[in-house]
């Protein structure tokens, strides 16, 4: 049997690495005959650079920026003089996982210092950006990348606001004479795998800004700040893009980035297997199983996260897909229909939840184990 492996991080237990060393485990107890292929992949998300790393000839740059609240801090991103390109993760500097608890803010938190960290990259040479979205602890639509490389936003006063997701809904006017005519020459690219919209029901706000620190009430002025921002860039710029999937990744700063820099949008899961050499893979093995799974699968699993673009991997190569997780927050049956052969919940649900992470390793390999000494 072969086995091709590309799980995402379990947060706060396992990093990537670790996940696919224990499943590999399990499967080589239960059938020491078995061959696993492994991927350390990611939907642009957190451990964006550390794919790129892995696969690319990349030096890594450390300068300062700020972070989500506009704090100093040294962040990184990776570069390839002799291509040109950069590759930035947006977690690094307006990640979530920057802030405490109780400091998280959708309404005050900017992507200036993503922005910051691209404006770095295009001065020392960089003319194609890949931008890793995920993680993000903002919903100001891009507007803080956007601030950082020349725009700038107006109230009805002419008074420049700060690019945060309160301000949304009073800007009045974009200006973009500070934007270097030098833009025209570099090529932004927004890798992620959300399929979200900008705004509505399933949009920024709505799904993705309650885990950012929002309140149900802060989520309607966010959306309705998205929807103004909108308009806005309808009337000045002339687009309209807010429909288009996948810009709501990061707090509609993929949006941001196509409306202001004409970004185009890659799918990060497929885009960091390809560099991997998945499809070369594919062709000379004969997978049997592919495995994936995260800490927890919630409803915005199948809306963008990793375990969609392994999943659409799977449906196009005819592979079962089998997904693992800490905890099962959407009905198994559901992701069925969506196409996934097997869910399985590895934690023990009359545990507490620090007893299962702390036990994530143990239970993720003997539910692996378990599932296939049945099944091979």
């Amino acid at each position: 049997m072969k086995f091709l492996l590309i799980p995402d991080k379990f947060k706060g237990s396992l990093s990537a690495e670790e996940v696919i060393r224990t499943l590999e485990n399990g499967i080589l107890s239960a059938s020491p005959g078995s061959e696993c292929f492994a991927v350390l992949a990611s939907d642009g998300g957190d451990g964006f650079l550390e794919a790129i790393a892995r696969y690319k000839p990349v030096e890594k740059i450390v300068h300062s920026t700020s972070d989500p609240l506009g704090r100093e801090l040294q962040a990184n991103y990776l570069f390839n003089a002799r291509s040109a390109e950069a590759y930035v993760e947006l977690a690094q500097a307006s990640g979530l996982v920057l802030l405490k608890e109780r400091e998280r803010s959708a309404l005050r938190s900017s992507t200036y210092g993503t922005g910051i960290q691209v404006r770095h990259a295009i001065e020392i040479g960089a003319t194609t950006v890949y931008i890793g979205l995920g993680g993000s602890a903002t919903n100001d639509g891009g507007t803080g990348i956007a601030r950082a490389l020349g725009y700038r936003f107006l109230d009805n006063s002419g008074k420049e606001l700060a690019p945060r997701g309160e301000n949304l809904i009073k800007m009045a006017s974009i200006n973009a004479d500070s934007v270097s005519p030098g833009m025209k020459h570099v090529s932004l690219i927004a890798v992620n795998d959300v399929t979200n919209p900008l705004y509505g029901p399933e949009g920024a706000a709505h799904v993705y800004a309650a885990q950012k620190g929002a309140t149900a009430v802060e989520i309607a002025k966010l959306d309705e700040g998205l929807r103004h921002l909108d308009s806005l860039v309808s009337r000045e710029l002339g687009k309209k893009l807010a429909q288009i999937p996948g810009t709501g990744a990061a707090g509609g700063t993929s949006y941001g980035l196509r409306a202001f820099f004409g970004a185009a949008f890659l799918g990060g899961t497929q885009f960091v297997l390809q560099m991997a050499g998945i499809p070369e893979l594919l062709r000379k093995h004969k997978i049997d199983f592919m495995l994936t799974g995260e800490g927890k699968i919630d409803r915005q699993t199948l809306s963008g996260k990793l375990i969609s673009g392994v999943l659409e991997l799977g449906l196009q190569n005819q592979i079962p897909v089998i997904a693992l997780c800490g905890k099962l927050e959407v009905g198994a049956e559901e992701l069925k229909a969506a196409g996934i052969t097997d869910v399985i919940e590895v934690s023990e649900r009359d545990r507490s939840l620090q007893y299962n992470m702390t036990h994530a390793k143990r239970l993720l390999h003997d539910a692996a184990y378990h599932y296939f000494k049945n099944r091979i």
